[in-house]
């Protein structure tokens, strides 16, 4: 038996601790997947069962999340193998431990470009779109007509985020947005909630997401006052490739592509308004 082998053998999937979540954003980094500085105590908040690490001899190799948001979807993410030992078997158990915790729920994920056709011959996920990933500069004045999401009531928000989210996610979202280090504004019309957006510190800069409004000018509108808010540092946007008036806001404001991901689903592609996603979340919860 050789080396490899005997160090498979010794494979263990088990679930992540809380105090283990940093190697697997550790991991995300080395990536270079820039996480958010707050987002191992965030996302682990979303799922607590649904993190999961892969060990060798009792060292960490690897990492993968599977939130279950409730009983009909799923979200598989922070996939991470250490390089030296990919192409083991490590990520295909690993992955069975996440789809085995999901059970029959519809699971997305957002997979890199080199990933496709693995996830779509080994897992059965089907293709539904194109992410990209914009980079641009923060600055300018933030618009007049806004209010702070704290001022809005967290229900109203609850209700108008699930319109653009295939599940509820009541307790993930209410720390989302409010989160450390962070700025995010609403824009509400005769007491209706019309978009909301949050920008967060990263690694490198600031992330924008989500980003969700009923039409292109308050999501404009919101875009303007989170870039606002970050003057003279570099932002981030993840815009789904089929919403062309976010594409259009992106272009508008000089920003560059950077990589893209592909959204797949394991069944059928969720009923949600893409046309109000101009900002994904995250790549990593959906």
């Amino acid at each position: 038996m050789d080396k490899d082998s005997e160090k498979i053998r010794e494979l263990k999937i088990r679930k992540m601790r809380r105090e283990e979540v940093g190697f697997a954003i550790e991991m995300a980094a080395a990536e270079g997947w820039n996480p958010g500085i707050h987002d191992g105590e965030l996302f682990y908040e979303a799922d607590h069962k649904g993190f999961f690490i892969a060990e060798v001899e009792g060292k960490p190799v690897g990492c993968a999340s599977a939130v279950a948001y409730d009983d009909s979807f799923g979200f598989f993410g922070l996939y991470v193998i250490n390089p030296e030992f990919r192409k083991k078997g490590i990520g295909m158990k690993l992955t069975e431990k996440c789809l085995e915790y999901l059970e029959d729920r519809n699971i997305g994920l957002d997979g890199v470009v080199e990933n496709e056709k693995k996830y779509q011959q080994v897992m059965k996920f089907r293709s539904s779109y194109s992410n990209l990933r914009f980079e641009g500069r923060g600055g300018g004045e933030v618009p007049d007509g806004l209010m702070k999401i704290s001022e809005v009531p967290f229900k109203k928000l609850l209700a108008y985020d699930r319109e653009m989210f295939p599940a509820p996610r009541s307790g993930f979202l209410e720390k989302w947005v409010n989160q450390p280090d962070s700025y995010a504004f609403a824009a509400l019309e005769d007491g209706d909630l019309k978009g909301y957006g949050v920008i967060r510190k990263c690694r490198a800069g600031y992330k924008i997401g989500p980003l969700f409004a009923d039409d292109r000018d308050t999501a404009e509108k919101i875009f303007r006052a989170l870039r606002a808010s970050v003057p003279g540092e570099t932002v981030y946007l993840d815009v789904p490739e089929p919403n062309k008036k976010a594409m259009e806001i992106a272009k508008k404001y000089h920003m560059n592509v950077m990589f893209k991901t592909i959204r797949m689903y394991s069944q059928k592609e969720p009923d949600i308004e893409l046309d109000k996603v101009y900002g994904v979340t995250s790549f990593e919860l959906g």
